[in-house]
């Protein structure tokens, strides 16, 4: 009995994980394949044989699209897609609140203004030079998120789900007013970052997931090893206290890794909105609120997610292409609403 239950547990566990990634590789296929060239599967593989091996399988332009165009495009949809679904479930587990995410809670707007600091001064930070865009993005969504905190506990120490939301309401028009500032004083060729707000992973190069990649490898590892922190928070700080878990240093410590998600996810693909909302509200259905099967599979699901989004965001109106910010806002705002009146109806029950 013992052994069949146990693995019962390994076969779910196992198809938890296996179908996402057989989907993952589908969509990345897909999104390569898919465009105003439209690209067989066997000029994809050859493409790849050319570029490891040397060898000339496919013409000069086909190589160019798929690896200098599609696969650094594809790459940065999935890595972003894991940053924010990643600080969703940061957010969400540390808050106790299933509608925090960076966007909800103003975090993606304070990245954006960071952001857009950098490109407006043309800052260069010393010793960070080429990663001082994430680097200030980070800084502006930590900032933006402590703020966010101490406006709410002045008006609700219990920090109460609608109180939050109402406070990341406020910061992100804040934040949209400075963002509107700078781009009124700015030349011309600023103005093209409005596009960029609006969430556009394309005509991005391979730099900008390899600039991405260190700061999503060491914030899952951080956020792993606080998967124990994470649940015995669930359930509120004096339980997590009493089995003595240092309450304080960890709630910081997953604020600064989830901001550090949202501030580098930003500064490479501008402002994304709902996918650290919608990726963890439904993975968390699939396995359950323990932290350490849903950080890794919320990390694939968000691949998967923006991957897809990416592909409507060239499909819907092709040849013409959707940012893609507006594709997930599409998505994820009725999903928000659902949650909230979900919240609210069974606060009522009680």
């Amino acid at each position: 009995m013992q052994r069949r239950f146990t693995q019962s547990f390994i076969n779910n566990t196992y198809l938890i994980f296996f179908i996402p990634i057989i989907l993952l590789i589908f969509l990345f296929i897909l999104g390569v394949s898919i465009g105003s060239t439209s690209i067989p599967f066997s000029s994809i593989i050859s493409s790849f044989s050319d570029a490891l091996f040397k060898t000339d399988y496919v013409p000069a332009d086909i190589q160019t699209i798929v690896m200098n165009i599609r696969v650094p495009r594809i790459m940065l949809a999935g890595l972003v897609g894991a940053c924010l679904s990643l600080a969703g479930v940061a957010f969400q587990g540390i808050l106790k609140n299933p509608l925090a995410d960076p966007f909800t809670l103003g975090v993606s707007s304070g990245a954006s203004v960071g952001a857009v600091f950098v490109l407006f001064f043309q800052i260069s930070l010393p010793f960070v030079t080429y990663f001082t865009l994430p680097v200030v993005s980070i800084l502006f969504g930590f900032g933006t998120l402590i703020l966010l905190l101490l406006f709410v506990r002045k008006l609700d120490r219990s920090l109460n789900v609608e109180t939050i939301i109402l406070g990341g309401i406020i910061i992100s028009s804040f934040c949209s007013a400075l963002l509107s500032l700078f781009i009124t004083f700015s030349n011309n060729e600023l103005r093209a970052v409005i596009g960029w707000l609006m969430g556009n992973i394309g005509g991005r190069g391979i730099q900008y997931s390899l600039s991405l990649l260190p700061f999503l490898i060491i914030s899952f590892l951080i956020l792993f090893s606080q998967n124990r922190q994470l649940d015995a928070m669930t359930f509120g700080s004096t339980n997590a206290k009493h089995i003595g878990i240092d309450v304080k240093k960890s709630t910081y410590l997953i604020l600064l890794t989830g901001s550090i998600l949202s501030g580098a996810a930003v500064a490479v693909s501008g402002t994304i909105g709902f996918v650290g909302l919608v990726v963890p509200h439904y993975t968390r259905i699939l396995v359950g609120p323990l932290h350490k099967k849903l950080l890794p599979l919320s990390m694939i699901n968000g691949a998967i997610f923006l991957i897809g989004s990416d592909i409507l965001s060239r499909v819907v109106l092709a040849p013409r292409e959707l940012p893609i910010g507006v594709i997930t806002s599409l998505i994820g705002a009725p999903i928000f609403a659902f949650i909230l009146l979900s919240l609210k109806r069974n606060r009522g029950k009680v």
